[in-house]
């Protein structure tokens, strides 16, 4: 059988990663065929698709998000599934979903909001509120355990990024809400299914259709801040000179992905710290840096497993002819765990260096807010170092069912006893 175009080992279909990363078959991937055809299946209710093909090993990975030409965002969009094709020119409005020199004149205009200096500002009140959550989950543990997620990581990405947004409180429950509707729309037990379209199959999440709401918001908190500026990331967008899609749109990609981004990675590396009591002495007593452990971190649970891009042209990808048009799936968690680029990657190596991860990406569509989420998982750890003893597991953690999302959302730790 020839692996290349059939019968390859299956990364797919979301209810694997239920189970665990299957880190032994991206293992045969890059082994074997590592850019591989895999088939779309129907799965969970969602129709069947064309089939993509895998791309697993760190190098070549690479060199798709960095060959805009070549691989193209913008073309059928960054989710393996296929858009609606009349959301596509919707989806379009979104930097995620654009190639230079559009993508660029967009990531200017809004890395003017987003600098490290007004990251920066907000380091106080992220360390403030992480002792806050982590002395709440300590009062509230039942048998000297909680559920982490529930009580500190969950809340602690979203307030943090509605500061930096600049989200009323009063608002900022609506956020969570559309963040696990849009990310945990593949899991039946962590979002509602979506509403049907006229031809009976479910609502594509990301659709016009089901984000109206999300939008009418961001026009309204648009406005606010035109008329009540204040020093957060809202204000600078309201008033960078993007048009109102493309802010609506903005609105969305930070709401999404700057929540779930740290929601993802904070419960991954508390729990890669639960399995590794020894690494996590290093980190305790001052051995391993904690810059250099955030990376190896984030290395290890990578917040985002998959991202897909379109062949503009046909090309020849690791010896494998690839038609314009094709998907191109890369694989993140398989890329960081790449024996030809990371000695011994099973192994958490917290004083790892260098550690060329690509848990951010590469190439132009790097991570925008890479800079506030390990600003987050720094103080996190920093401050459960201070005042918790050492991450240990109370019960089995739950994963997300999701190709997409590397999400945790049950992770069940002991948190009473001094610190260690």
């Amino acid at each position: 059988m020839d692996l290349a175009t059939g019968g390859a080992p299956d990364v797919f279909d979301p209810r694997v990663y239920a189970e665990g990363v299957p880190y032994e078959r991206y293992r045969l991937l890059r082994d074997t065929v590592p850019v591989a055809w895999q088939p779309e299946p129907e799965v969970l209710g969602w129709p069947a698709g064309p089939g993509f093909w895998a791309v697993t090993r760190h190098a070549d990975v690479v060199r798709v998000l960095r060959d805009h030409r070549t691989y193209s965002s913008w073309l059928g969009a960054t989710q393996i599934r296929d858009p609606d094709p009349a959301d596509l020119p919707f989806l379009r409005h979104t930097m995620l979903n654009q190639d230079p020199p559009d993508h660029g004149r967009l990531r200017r205009l809004v890395a003017r909001a987003f600098t490290p200096a007004r990251v920066d500002a907000f380091a106080g009140r992220v360390r403030a509120r992480a002792r806050t959550l982590l002395a709440g989950a300590r009062e509230r543990a039942e048998d000297g355990a909680v559920d982490i997620v529930r009580a500190v990581t969950d809340e602690y990405a979203l307030l943090n990024l509605t500061d930096l947004l600049g989200v009323p409180a009063s608002d900022r429950a609506l956020l969570l809400e559309w963040t696990v509707r849009i990310i945990g729309y593949q899991d039946p037990d962590d979002a509602p299914q979506p509403p049907a379209g006229p031809d009976g199959t479910p609502l594509n999440p990301r659709s016009p259709a089901l984000l109206g709401e999300m939008f009418a918001y961001a026009r309204d908190l648009a406005a606010h801040k035109r008329a009540h500026p204040g020093d957060d990331v809202m204000t600078a967008l309201a008033r960078g000179g993007l048009d109102p899609a493309e802010l609506e749109m903005f609105f969305f990609l930070l709401t999404v992905a700057g929540n779930d981004t740290v929601r993802g990675a904070a419960p991954g590396g508390l729990l890669a710290l639960a399995l590794d009591p020894d690494a996590y002495r290093g980190l305790a007593d001052g051995r391993v840096a904690v810059d250099t452990a955030v990376e190896e971190l984030l290395r290890v649970h990578p917040p985002v497993l998959s991202f897909r891009r379109t062949a503009a042209v046909e090309t020849v990808l690791a010896g494998q002819r690839v038609r314009a048009g094709d998907k191109v799936v890369v694989f993140h968690a398989s890329a960081n765990h790449d024996e030809r680029v990371f000695a011994a990657p099973g192994r958490l190596d917290l004083g790892r260096s260098p550690n060329p991860h690509v848990s951010f990406g590469d190439g132009p569509h790097v991570c925008l807010g890479a800079h506030f989420a390990r600003l987050q998982l720094r103080t996190l750890y920093e401050e459960w170092r201070a005042a918790l003893p050492a991450p240990e597991l109370a019960g089995p953690p739950r994963r997300l069912v999701s190709n997409f999302i590397n999400g945790i959302t049950r992770l069940p730790l002991r948190v009473s006893g001094p610190p260690r």
